[in-house]
């Protein structure tokens, strides 16, 4: 937990003022049992009257002062741990940031979600019941000791007598605790992953009617967390059960002895009073013991799944360096004898992939499905290093080429189209957040999406849905296109983002675009937009099968001339098969 911890650093003051807080409320619940004895005897059993008023209004004063010490203690721990949960929830995502691909892959999504809300929540209330309660009861137990030995020693041995198998116990529960909680949190991890996963197939469910076949499914994670949860506090739910048995038998050895001590005269009646007052302090701060071991656990635990994401240094995306080259006049890609595979696996996507794309050039690649084409796409902008081979940028290894550098002079429009919650304009702007109000509209235009929004009641202001739920999947990609046009990149990357698109549609979209001077990457199925590139790749289980023209690859390539054969003029969308 230190990595963690180390988070609370910038609010140290904040800490030890409530600390100090939390030890005056201490002092006066360990000072109130001194005067109680000294009222019961010098006081009640002398009939002192005004000993008892005194003694009395100093008890009075001292728990007022114990109340507002409670009050001010909850207000700045409060604060301090709010801010302290801001602060690692604000790193935990930043580090996220700078993962690389191959690093985010070694991270399940559910996992992250769940380490930024449940994982900093649990620390959150545990730091804020430190600060309260949680050192609080262990120095009432040792204050409660130490003053019961200043009170009567030899009755004071009594309430010692369990505590080394008290502290063995503790020690062990606390153990096996953060075992059973770490498992616990995996499950949520899993619970999480199946919501998520539901969520976003929500209409492919319904259009399946798999609903109770889902509810099924989900029904085993959900039970599978229950039994986790049922099975960690089964186990921890000893821990009340021991700690009062043993602490109820020293209280009533206080009780017993105690009175034969008051018989013989070696012990006052408020001198027993006091230390059965401290033994029943010390059941109540160890009945807590339960609940911080539970706690601790639990944070425990999801500390060390938060330091796994803050603690790696393997994968970091490094972003903001300066660059040796100009980011002006990009244009010519290069694959040099490229292979890849995926960090989880062996197995090869792509195999000794060789082909130059100049300057301002239209490039179609084509093939079956899981033949590689988007991971293609994905080497050029340094998702993932290739593992054999080069790619090149203008002659320069895109390996030496700073990531701020490189991606600024890249649009991405990814198969998959996503946009945020927020306004339409909000979208675009996202591209490039200095671009004017102008250069959006004009992006809009070029991508045909312009006509469409001045449609919408509010225009460039209508909220887009989460993932543009209300948005159509034509709409949604021509979105994605005008975000990338925004950033007027020398190098446009388009992953099969017009398959939803309509003839007429797509055909003004490429007419808008070739005005645009980048270099532009089309992975596509459809032989239509494959005939306006300049170059046709065609890949075949991760290798190159052909490239050139359209009618070179007609005449050269058999595989070509199938996939033409096999779709007619004006179909929107035809997959591809190998």
């Amino acid at each position: 937990m230190k990595t963690v911890l180390s988070y609370l650093s910038p609010y140290k003051w904040l800490v030890i003022t409530a600390l100090i807080f939390m030890l005056i409320e201490l002092s006066v619940e360990l000072i109130q049992p001194l005067i109680i004895a000294t009222i019961i005897d010098d006081g009640i059993l002398a009939r002192d009257q005004q000993t008892i008023i005194f003694w009395g209004s100093i008890m009075l004063a001292l728990s007022f002062i114990a109340f507002l010490a409670g009050i001010i203690n909850t207000f700045i721990a409060s604060h301090a741990v709010q801010s302290y949960g801001y602060d690692i929830r604000q790193a935990l995502f930043k580090k996220i940031q700078s993962f690389t691909m191959t690093t985010f892959l070694k991270f399940p999504t559910s996992s992250l979600i769940t380490r930024l809300t449940t994982d900093v929540t649990i620390t959150q209330n545990v730091v804020f019941m430190g600060l309260r309660i949680m050192l609080r009861a262990p120095l009432l137990v040792v204050g409660s000791i130490i003053m019961s030995f200043v009170v009567h020693p030899y009755l004071a041995l009594y309430l010692v007598i369990g505590a080394p198998f008290l502290v063995v116990f503790l020690y062990w529960m606390s153990r096996r605790g953060l075992k059973l909680f770490g498992k616990v949190q995996r499950s949520v991890d899993r619970v999480t992953r199946k919501i998520q996963e539901n969520l976003q197939a929500v209409r492919l469910i319904k259009a399946y009617l798999r609903g109770s076949f889902e509810s099924t499914r989900f029904e085993k994670v959900a039970d599978s967390l229950k039994v986790d949860n049922v099975t960690a506090f089964r186990i921890m739910e000893l821990i009340l059960p021991v700690l009062l048995f043993v602490m109820n038998v020293s209280l009533m050895a206080v009780l017993w002895f105690g009175a034969k001590e008051i018989q013989i005269g070696n012990a006052q009646m408020g001198e027993v009073v006091a230390i059965v007052n401290y033994a029943t302090r010390m059941t109540g701060a160890f009945s807590m013991f339960a609940f911080i071991i539970i706690f601790f656990s639990r944070a425990k635990a999801s500390s060390e799944r938060m330091e796994e994401v803050l603690l790696e240094k393997e994968g970091i995306e490094e972003i903001d360096t300066d660059s040796p080259y100009s980011p002006t006049g990009i244009g010519e890609i290069e694959f040099n004898d490229v292979s890849f595979h995926y960090p989880t696996t062996d197995v090869p996507v792509l195999k000794d992939v060789s082909f130059i794309v100049t300057p301002g050039s239209k490039l179609a690649i084509m093939g079956a499905t899981g033949s590689g084409k988007s991971t293609l796409l994905n080497l050029i902008p340094r998702f993932f290093d290739v593992t054999k081979g080069e790619v090149l940028i203008n002659g320069v290894d895109v390996k030496e080429w700073p990531l701020k550098e490189l991606r600024q002079v890249i649009g991405l429009v990814p198969q998959q189209s996503i946009l945020f919650t927020g306004s339409i304009e909000e979208n675009l702007g996202w591209g490039d957040s200095n671009a004017t109000e102008e250069l959006l509209r004009e992006a809009a235009k070029q991508a045909q999406i312009h006509n469409s929004i001045e449609q919408f009641p509010d225009q460039y202001d209508t909220r887009v849905g989460q993932k543009g739920v209300n948005l159509s999947g034509g709409q949604k990609q021509r979105l994605s296109i005008a975000r990338a046009l925004v950033r007027k990149p020398e190098i446009l990357l388009l992953d099969d983002s017009t398959s939803a698109l309509d003839v007429s549609t797509e055909n003004a979209l490429w007419g808008a675009l070739e005005d645009e001077k980048a270099t532009m990457l089309v992975v596509t199925q459809k032989i239509r937009t494959a005939k306006g590139a300049d170059q046709i790749l065609l890949l075949e289980e991760g290798r190159v099968s052909a490239y050139g023209t359209h009618d070179e690859l007609m005449e050269s390539s058999s595989l070509y001339r199938e996939i033409a054969e096999s779709q007619q003029e004006g179909d929107n969308y035809v997959e591809l098969h190998s």
